[in-house]
């Protein structure tokens, strides 16, 4: 390796099988669980027959209902609880969407808690129920009528109504984006053991904070007697972002055997006990002058929801950001449906707002007869158009410049249909741009020197394969000028910092600039200045001390220090994109070219290219690996992906990799990425902003414009498949 400061620090581990995930652990006396599911899509459980299932060899318990002094509700994350949703499964005999847990089973092995799980039945009252946003007894409510705080209000500027009806071009369209899911390669899973009165939950999370708070909660236990260890997660994106429903219960059982006890969710039940991103419809309407200067924009959403909880739509926060549009609308309705709450899903709101946008944007383009690109670069702005502040940094113009000159963007001939492959395939150019919010959230991080010379760092934050412990130990090597190998981090351990979520891209840009402030400070305790190379063995035998530490807070600009306390609460304390003196967010542009066979009409994605402004790009491997990640991601949303809801008895129909299609490698040839890497230091001292989700926003927009280019045929709802360009 040319240059081992550059690498992914934990890549032997995770190539080589060492790495450790939360079902990793085989403790002694290891017992296994496993859920049966309700069947009907709504009503209640009027009696459950669990005689089949205790026969089976091996079952030790199997459990239909906790009391409520035993087990109670976790709260919903967005309504300052701790989970992905506030329904409880095992309390009640509510069954408020198919595939709700009805019985947890626990055996000596993985085998006989399947075979049981499998046996136990139950008899239903059934209800009448709403899986889609247009199914009779759906139920809409308006965003900020029914959540009346101020961030999720409605986006107003000027008066976008009438200032797009006076607008000489207008653009008109509607576009549909899917329910999907997450499917990481990792399973949703956890070992949970108690140590005496101590419980330990290894659970692969991106919240570990929220998980030992809210279990403490749901079992009336001291938080300070709960540990929760995450050092890997095999993917996230959003499903792992809060308390699961399984973990109590098996908190319980693991108490009643005396036992630790492990449960893997299969495949088909993770897309019932988890979260999913919702359907949303976007209604976008553009109003221009003839040369495509932008005079209002009106973003209309209404997206889904389930019956207990309100999860809040933030479509329009991104796309009010985009360009300088001095009149802006967006209404948010929340449709109710009998479904688990939806959650978040990487650019949970910015992906399907951004497919729809810029979509529009592409066909002002057209209406105008501007150039794509040349659109965008008229459109560009300096400042929020929202709050009127500053932008901290915005590096879009040069995202598109340089993008455009690197993919050849010249070459486009700009009429539908014109330009053709040697095999006589359709060719489609494509351009999207993307932005997603930059947040930050309090820190709490712990750094000490030892005498043989190695750092370790302990901080808020969880490694989900997005680099963060690349990203630490590479800012820590750089500034003491010490080896990485030398560097220790500890990231998503409750024994080592509060662990806040880490979602929102906010992880880099939480974790960072805490862990330069403990730089700082342990620079004192070394006695050794605060800048040039540190030989960290000397400095600290020279301190007579043993091993120095040291350990500091730091919060986002202008957040109260309570958010802090929040944060050791395990509730959700981040800050942004509006801070006191400018808003922040990242940035990105997206060329995409297709292929569409002639006969055929399968598409293709031949080539892609990405440039990011994400501020200081702090560990370059996993940094590109993260905009290609999210490349695939968005050809993926494009072409492939869609969770399709049975509306005969509820719930999910594609509920296995087989049948729900993701892209493969099949599917990904060449993908460009490229980074403007300018630090931000208004934002922090280390000048970095978000980047893992900003990669997908615009992706699915690119495509579908391509897709125009190619066939003259506009799409208006993903995914884009071969019928829709027949």
């Amino acid at each position: 390796m040319k240059n081992p400061d550059l690498r992914r620090v934990d890549a032997h581990e995770k190539v080589t099988g060492t790495a450790r995930y939360g079902a990793d652990r085989v403790p002694d006396d290891l017992a296994y669980a496993m859920f049966a599911s309700a069947t009907i899509g709504k009503g209640r459980t009027v009696a459950i027959d669990t005689a089949a299932a205790e026969a089976v060899p091996g079952v030790r318990l199997v459990l239909t209902r906790f009391n409520e002094d035993e087990l109670r509700g976790p709260g919903f994350l967005m309504g300052g609880g701790f989970a992905f949703q506030s329904l409880q499964p095992l309390l009640s005999d509510v069954v408020a969407y198919r595939g709700q847990p009805i019985a947890l089973i626990v055996a000596d092995t993985l085998v006989a808690a399947t075979e049981a799980a499998e046996l136990v039945r139950a008899r239903y009252d059934t209800e009448p129920f709403a899986v889609g946003i247009d199914d009779e007894g759906a139920t809409s409510v308006l965003q900020e009528e029914a959540i009346p705080l101020p961030w999720f209000a409605d986006v107003k500027v000027g008066d976008a109504e009438t200032a797009y009806a006076a607008s000489p071009v207008q653009i008109d369209e509607t576009y549909l984006h899917p329910a999907q899911h997450q499917v990481p390669i990792e399973l949703i899973s956890s070992v949970v053991e108690w140590q005496g009165d101590r419980l330990v939950v290894h659970e692969s999370t991106q919240n570990a904070g929220a998980l030992r708070h809210g279990v403490a909660t749901q079992l009336n236990l001291d938080p300070a007697d709960v540990d929760v260890i995450s050092p890997y997660i095999g993917g996230g994106f959003g499903s792992r972002n809060a308390l699961q429903p399984h973990i109590g219960p098996l908190a319980l059982a693991a108490r009643r055997l005396m036992r630790p006890v492990k449960l893997v969710i299969p495949r088909p039940q993770t897309f019932h006990t988890g979260s999913f991103r919702p359907v949303s419809r976007h209604r976008i309407r553009l109003g221009a002058d003839p040369s495509g200067r932008l005079l209002a924009a009106l973003h209309d959403t209404e997206h889904q929801t389930s019956r207990h909880d309100l999860f809040p739509a933030m479509y329009t926060e991104m796309t009010s950001r985009l360009y300088a549009v001095p009149n802006f609308g967006g209404r948010q309705s929340l449709v109710q449906t009998d479904v688990q709450t939806p959650g978040y899903m990487r650019a949970p709101h910015e992906g399907p707002a951004g497919f729809a946008f810029e979509s529009a944007i592409d066909a002002l383009a057209y209406a105008t007869g501007q150039d794509p690109v040349e659109l965008r670069l008229a459109n560009d702005t300096a400042t929020d158009p929202v709050t009127g502040l500053p932008f901290s940094s915005r590096h879009l113009a040069q995202c598109l410049k340089r993008g455009a000159e690197r993919f050849g963007w010249e070459k486009r001939d700009p009429r539908p249909g014109s330009m053709r492959a040697a095999d006589g395939s359709f060719v489609g150019l494509g351009v999207a741009a993307g932005a997603y919010p930059v947040m930050v959230a309090p820190a709490v991080a712990r750094m000490s020197a030892a005498a043989d010379g190695r750092v370790t760092v302990g901080v808020d934050g969880h490694e989900m394969g997005q680099g963060i412990r690349s990203a630490i130990a590479l800012l820590v090597a750089e500034d003491l000028g010490v080896p990485v190998q030398d560097v220790v981090v500890r990231v998503g351990d409750t024994r080592f910092a509060p662990q806040h979520l880490t979602a929102g891209s906010w992880g880099t840009a939480t974790a960072l600039p805490a862990v330069h402030k403990a730089l700082r400070e342990l620079r004192k305790q070394l006695g050794t200045g605060d800048t040039g190379t540190v030989d960290v063995a000397a400095a600290v035998r020279a301190t007579g001390h043993g091993s120095p530490e040291v350990e500091v807070t730091s919060l986002g600009q202008g957040q109260p220090s309570e958010m802090l306390d929040r944060s050791r609460a395990g509730l959700t304390a981040p800050a942004g994109p509006v801070f006191p003196d400018f808003t922040a967010f990242s940035w990105v542009a997206h060329f995409v070219e297709v292929r569409v066979e002639a006969t055929t009409r399968r598409i293709s994605v031949p080539r892609a290219l990405c440039v990011a402004d994400c501020g200081r790009v702090a560990s370059p491997v996993t940094a590109a690996s993260q905009v290609r990640g999210g490349v695939i991601w968005g050809i993926s949303q494009a072409l492939r992906e869609s969770s399709e809801v049975d509306p005969r008895f509820g719930g999910f129909l594609n509920t296995t990799l087989e049948e729900y299609p993701v892209a493969v490698n099949a599917d990904i040839q060449g993908i460009d990425v490229d980074f403007i890497d300018e630090p931000d230091l208004l934002l922090n001292d280390v000048g970095v902003k978000g980047l893992g989700e900003v990669t997908v926003v615009g992706v699915a927009a690119a495509v579908a414009n391509a897709v125009f280019h190619a066939t003259g045929q506009r799409q208006n709802r993903l995914p884009i498949r071969i019928e829709h360009v027949m």
